[in-house]
């Protein structure tokens, strides 16, 4: 098995991961559990894709690993596009899921489920070596719910309601992995790491 270093501490990210790179022959490690601390990289990217790729760069450099890194977060439409890259930070470097939620369902008091549009985007970059980039990106529309449901996922996932008129936090892992941005980016990766003999 090879393996890649997931430029990520969210479990819930790398078990997503491991659940697509698996089947090509890879496992989804983090540089903690391989013993080797990342250092905190600085997101200066203005969109996903540049975030991926600063994350993924670094990890790939501080470890010599193929590497990849994801980069996702919640565009709401009524917001002007808020949280997007800021979605982790949202409410603040330390707060909870919980946190990020309240506020954004305390900023959006008072919209109509109409105008609760939003839309998840994820962006994957994959450096397998000095010469081998590979991006992948996805997306999924859905609508803010007025009160989280559901106790699965991470994230903005128990407000984000998808057309099954479920949240994404209410899915089963292979229900989200067929509607999510990250389930349909994965994919795309996939498709294009399948492509290479890396197993």
């Amino acid at each position: 098995m090879t393996k890649f270093i997931i430029a990520s501490n969210n479990k819930g990210k790398v078990a997503e991961l491991d659940r697509i790179l698996n089947p090509l022959g890879v496992t989804a490690v983090t540089a903690k559990s391989e013993g080797i601390t990342l250092d905190d990289v600085e997101e200066t990217g203005t969109t996903f894709a540049e975030n991926a790729f600063i994350k993924a760069s670094a990890a790939f450099r501080k470890t010599g690993l193929p590497s990849v890194a994801d980069d996702s977060g919640l565009t709401v439409d009524a917001l002007n596009g808020e949280p997007g890259v800021y979605s982790a930070r949202y409410a603040g470097e330390n707060a909870t899921d919980e946190d990020r939620i309240n506020k954004l369902l305390k900023n959006l008091e008072g919209v109509p489920k109409e105008k609760r549009t939003a839309h998840f985007v994820s962006s994957i970059c994959c450096i397998i070596d000095e010469n081998t980039v590979i991006t992948a990106e996805g997306s999924c529309d859905g609508i803010i719910a007025e009160a989280p449901k559901g106790d699965g996922g991470f994230g903005y996932d128990p407000v984000f309601l998808t057309d099954s008129g479920k949240t994404f936090a209410e899915l089963s892992a292979d229900e989200k992995d067929s509607l999510s941005h990250r389930g349909k980016a994965l994919r795309m990766l996939y498709e294009k790491l399948s492509e290479l003999d890396i197993g």
